[in-house]
């Protein structure tokens, strides 16, 4: 059986977490607090620790079928004694028979502990007041959905992500015009003047991220961003606690195809904003270098909010630091055809007016 990690108070023997709002550990129970840095040889202390060897020989049920039980990994809670289940990629959860925080200490060890971790500063009611602030001017979006639709589920989530660094060295051309008109007694005439344009140059590029985990969809954890690096720590466990966790089953190779993706064009627009004072800018060839690339592995905080609406799920994500929050919403069929009669209305009365007008001249 894996093992398992529970900060204790030592005040009261309560489960403590990780409190976004005062950026410390604190017991629920007894409500003492205590500083990161003194649970730093806490930690160390606890990854030390061995389990209990209890093991029993049963066969009464069933055996399970090959490749059925492929991916699980089985912990055992040390407040309770209940038996938590979960997958090949859960680094933190909370027990579902006593509700006690617990990180799994097996699947932090090696290659795959983080470097750094940017903490929750953002509560579970932050995440419910920011998509209440969603759904505020919507036009389109169904009264009962927003009125009496019911969140299914919110949870809080370290997300693995691989942060890149690298210096780009860049060489574009690009295809550009300029046209000049003027008229004669006669004509009026237009020249256009086609330029070949060129530019060269470096950029630095620091921790460009790349989620690790290929349960959250890359355009969804980019659109919560920026977070803000400043404010990212040195990993410890203890921070987990409280929130769920993945490690990463992306790995850095695996993510390389996207970072050089976000590199290139971030590149490519930054070039383009120095070729100034034409009409048309159209690319012709684009060559990117890196040089000196590297990555790091941290875990970023972000709310995931699940709720349905007749038989679909919508899944809202927000940034755990800054409070951004993406997602799409239904829309009311109705309303739109509405808006859009309204619409045609309005410009049809317009239309009409001025035709009246100039009949009347």
């Amino acid at each position: 059986m894996a093992q398992l990690q529970e900060y204790k108070c030592p005040c009261c023997g309560g489960a403590i977490a990780f409190d976004s709002s005062i950026q410390k550990m604190k017991c629920p129970f007894c409500d003492t607090e205590f500083e990161m840095e003194a649970l730093a040889g806490y930690d160390r202390e606890l990854k030390n620790e061995q389990p209990d060897q209890m093991d029993w020989e049963v066969s009464a049920a069933p055996e399970w079928q090959a490749g059925e039980t492929e991916g699980l990994r089985t912990y055992l809670c040390k407040s309770c004694g209940g038996e938590i289940i979960g997958d090949e990629n859960t680094a933190a959860t909370s027990c579902p028979y006593c509700g006690n925080p617990v990180v799994m200490m097996g699947q932090f060890a090696g290659a795959l502990r983080p470097d750094y971790v940017i903490p929750f500063k953002l509560d579970k009611k932050a995440a419910k007041d920011a998509l209440n602030r969603h759904y505020k001017n919507k036009p389109f979006l169904p009264k009962v959905f927003k009125n009496q639709n019911h969140i299914d589920e919110i949870k809080g989530i370290y997300v693995p992500f691989w942060l890149f660094d690298a210096k780009a060295e860049a060489k574009l051309r690009y295809r550009a015009t300029r046209v000049r008109s003027w008229s004669d007694s006669n004509y009026h005439y237009t020249q256009t003047s086609y330029y070949a344009v060129m530019r060269a140059g470096s950029i630095g590029f620091e921790r460009v991220p790349v989620d690790g985990s290929s349960q959250m969809p890359d355009d969804l954890m980019e659109s919560i961003e920026p977070f803000d690096f400043s404010e990212a720590v040195d990993f410890q466990t203890a921070y987990l606690a409280g929130y769920l966790a993945d490690k990463y089953d992306v790995d850095a190779q695996q993510s390389i195809e996207r970072a050089n993706e976000r590199v290139k064009k971030s590149t490519q627009d930054s070039f383009r904003e120095t070729v100034q004072g034409y009409v048309t800018v159209l690319p012709e060839s684009t060559n990117v270098q890196l040089h000196n690339g590297k990555a790091h592995y941290a875990l970023y905080p972000v709310w995931i909010l699940n709720t349905t609406w007749k038989g679909t799920k919508y899944t809202f994500a927000m940034n755990g630091q800054t409070g951004k929050l993406v997602g799409d919403l239904p829309v009311d069929n109705g309303a739109f055809v509405r808006w859009l009669f309204g619409l045609w209305g309005i410009i049809s009365a317009a239309a009409f007016g001025i035709s009246y007008l100039m009949w009347l001249l």
